[in-house]
């Protein structure tokens, strides 16, 4: 399978509860990685094996969340074994409804056809108000999924300063230095 596909994958199978699907993009023995730089939201540091990550990123994150939207920003990977990229999701809170907005970057590398190691980054998670998830929801499911160009990301987006704001900071991060 190609990284592409692993990556829609492991988006369809974290969005969509459904760990089951993880068998079709890890490696068994796949670690994954994170660096949390928000207090807004926790995930341990190292996990190693494909059962603990979803049991990590798809069964206690459904747990917590509902509604997700993750988008993988820019061109999805041709063929190759390690791809980076900016993310950004958008969710409800399952207790309360609250509004969830998060951004960071991935780091994938696979091998074999799966991927062995996953890096995630989370800049930003915040919180808002409830009232605020209907706007950005319905945004976000107009939106091309899983893969989104910064253009299509910021088109007909809704006047939700949070919203507005990530937007340009993803736009800094995608400019070259």
């Amino acid at each position: 399978m190609s990284l592409k596909r692993n990556i829609e994958t492991y988006i369809r199978a974290k969005d969509g509860n459904r760990p089951h699907l993880l068998v079709d993009a890890f490696a068994e023995n796949a670690e994954l990685s994170m660096l949390v730089k928000t207090p807004d939201i926790a995930f341990p540091s190292g996990v190693h094996g494909r059962d603990a990550i979803g049991s990590v990123l798809v069964r206690e994150f459904a747990a917590q969340y509902e509604n997700v939207y993750t988008f993988c920003i820019g061109d999805p990977p041709s063929d190759t074994q390690v791809f980076v990229c900016d993310w950004l999701v958008c969710m409800t809170e399952k207790a309360g409804g609250a509004a969830r907005l998060g951004f960071g970057q991935y780091e994938w590398r696979s091998a074999a056809g799966l991927v062995v190691k996953l890096g995630i980054s989370i800049e930003e998670m915040r919180v808002l108000d409830k009232d605020i998830a209907a706007p950005i929801l319905a945004w976000a499911r107009a939106r091309p999924y899983p893969w989104c160009t910064l253009a299509q990301l910021t088109a007909d987006m809704p006047p939700v300063a949070a919203l507005q704001r990530v937007a340009r900071l993803l736009a800094q991060r995608a400019r070259p230095t």
